[in-house]
């Protein structure tokens, strides 16, 4: 009774703090620091419509807790996850990670980098970039988290994840740290799953270093000596969300399975976001899936709102491979592609 009332104040707080978020998302729009923190980088995710909040049976627990750090009970000994994305602009993501069980314990380590490449230099004084010798400069965003998920009873569970940011672009830079924390609640045998989520709750970030240092002209009797100065950068909050989520899972004759799963996401800093998936397999080998997350502007939206994927799930010498793909098309850009292999032992 201890872990149950423990677990329902948790969750009254999440919600609590979902609301506030809520009531002011609309005014705030587009003012966060680090966006890519929204970005769904693995493929179940994708093709399933970023709804996954409430998890899956047989859900990679690295994969798992880039949805809801609950999730990372579904693992059973040691696990671990390359996935690579093709993102628009050029732009890679790469991420890895690992996790390990211990009884009704779970922990994983996780790593999410962002790859910009090189980007033309403009100045004030030089607007358009040479063409015999363009000057470049990079840029860089990584988030590496580590997980700790306990079991509390058969179908309840929670998980929080501790997430170490930053951020450089060219000659500045921002770091910051952010929790998210998650509860799951599992009817084995019926098939349902369902979970509560909160996101990305953390520090603000601010850009500092050289590229903001300035130096100011200062007329004075012995003529204009500049003067060092250096540009302050307004401080920025992360992109808080609370997520709440179900799904369905039944199996039928001829080793056919289906999973239904729906969420619902209110954003800090943008409009509440619905999603829905569906997942067919066949023999636990081979898997074709869909989703759609959908805004209540979705002319605004940058993805078109559907997504499709597939799966291929190999036993290789006791251990389980998993190659996944995802489809995400966006209505001003390029689609995106993602890839993942996975391995469980």
């Amino acid at each position: 009774m201890k872990n149950l009332l423990a677990i329902g104040i948790c969750a009254a707080g999440l919600l609590g703090l979902g609301t506030q978020s809520a009531a002011a998302q609309d005014d705030r729009a587009g003012t966060q620091a680090m966006e890519e923190l929204l970005v769904p980088v693995t493929p179940r995710t994708v093709a399933l419509g970023s709804a996954l909040t409430g998890g899956l049976g047989d859900l990679s627990a690295v994969e798992a807790v880039q949805s809801n750090p609950a999730g990372l009970l579904n693992a059973t000994g040691t696990s671990a996850m390359f996935s690579r994305s093709q993102y628009v602009a050029d732009i890679g993501v790469n991420f890895v990670g690992v996790s390990q069980a211990f009884g009704n314990n779970a922990i994983a380590l996780t790593l999410t980098s962002w790859d910009y490449g090189d980007i033309l230099r403009t100045t004030e004084d030089a607007p358009d970039p040479s063409a015999d010798a363009p000057l470049t400069y990079t840029a860089s965003t990584f988030a590496l988290g580590a997980t700790y998920g306990r079991q509390f009873t058969d179908r309840i569970g929670a998980g929080f994840t501790l997430k170490a940011l930053g951020r450089t672009i060219d000659n500045v830079n921002s770091n910051g740290i952010a929790v998210d924390a998650g509860i799951t609640y599992v009817v084995a045998d019926a098939g349902l799953r369902f979970g509560v989520s909160l996101q990305n709750l953390g520090t603000e970030m601010t850009f500092s270093g050289t590229g903001l240092q300035r130096d100011v002209p200062n007329p004075g009797p012995n003529g204009n000596l500049p003067v060092a100065g250096e540009i302050d950068d307004l401080a920025a909050q992360l992109p808080s969300s609370l997520n709440f989520g179900a799904s369905y899972t039944r199996r039928f004759e001829g080793d056919i399975s289906m999973s239904a799963i729906a969420g619902f996401t209110a954003a800090s800093y943008d409009l509440d976001q619905y999603s829905a998936g569906l997942e067919l397999g066949y023999a636990n080998l081979v898997y074709a899936r869909g989703g759609v997350r959908l805004t209540p502007e979705p002319d605004q939206d940058f993805w078109q709102g559907w997504n499709l994927g597939a799966g291929l799930n190999l036993d290789v010498s006791n251990t389980r491979l998993r190659v996944d793909y995802a489809f995400r098309p966006t209505n001003f850009f390029g689609s995106v592609n993602v890839f993942s292999v996975g391995l469980n032992l």
